[in-house]
């Protein structure tokens, strides 16, 4: 009978109810804990390394109404225009890398054309957009024969960046800390063969428990701190044992 209950607890799935999940949480909550911690701290070390605040720019030109728009908007990141913003900034660049930073584009179908420029540098992306819509209203009428542009308004320095860090690694690693730390308690506990409740001890053995006898280690270091204080009878006599 005892062999038959011992191999049904064996094949029986193991029933979880809510207090179930709590003491396993609670047994061993500091593996949630470290693992949390160690998540976010690495989540926030991620984001500081990932942490390149871009900063936009932008200047705006005016084109005559007999303008070739798509045309013109070509030339302002063509390589003469590139060339002479380098030299005049003294930028340690090349021309498709500068270009690369600015973007050209119509403001809603008017004869307005947008400069805008991203750079690492909230100064420099100002000093770049103005310097192209300088150079481009100065050197078009050479390059196209069209004179007829001026500058609208000049970029200013922008003080926020436009990749503001949202800390999104930070509560992305701590949820994934927690979520982890609570799986590895969960299969810890499935592949502990101890015995922790008296239950799951009467499934086993099919009969009920009638006591629970105390570690002994635990006992004998309690006796070990109390000897000095101890009082044993001996024929009669009261004797403190030093």
């Amino acid at each position: 009978m005892e062999s038959r209950n011992r191999e049904h607890y064996l094949t029986a799935e193991k029933e979880i109810n809510m207090k179930d999940f709590y003491d396993v949480i609670k047994r061993r909550a500091w593996i949630i804990i470290l693992l949390t911690i160690v998540a976010t701290v690495g989540g926030f070390y991620l984001n500081k390394l990932n942490d390149n605040p871009m900063y936009q720019s932008s200047a705006r030109i005016i084109v005559g109404p007999d303008s070739q728009m798509q045309t013109l908007m070509v030339v302002i990141k063509d390589q003469i225009i590139m060339e002479s913003v380098i030299e005049e900034l003294q930028l340690n660049k090349t021309t498709d890398q500068l270009a690369s930073q600015v973007q050209v584009e119509r403001v809603d179908d008017s004869q307005v054309i947008s400069i805008s420029v991203t750079d690492a540098i909230a100064k420099q992306a100002a000093a770049i957009a103005n310097v192209t819509a300088t150079i481009f209203k100065n050197e078009v009428g050479t390059i196209l024969g069209f004179d007829d542009v001026e500058v609208l308004s000049e970029a200013k320095e922008s003080p926020l960046p436009i990749n503001e860090n949202t800390n999104k690694a930070v509560v992305f690693a701590a949820i994934f800390g927690f979520a982890t730390g609570i799986g590895l308690v969960f299969l810890l506990d499935v592949l502990d063969g101890t015995i922790a409740k008296n239950k799951e001890l009467e499934e086993i053995l099919g009969v009920p428990v009638i006591g629970v006898i105390s570690n002994m280690n635990s006992k004998r270091k309690v006796e070990s701190k109390s000897k000095k204080s101890k009082v044993i009878e001996v024929r009669g006599d009261a004797v403190d044992i030093k």
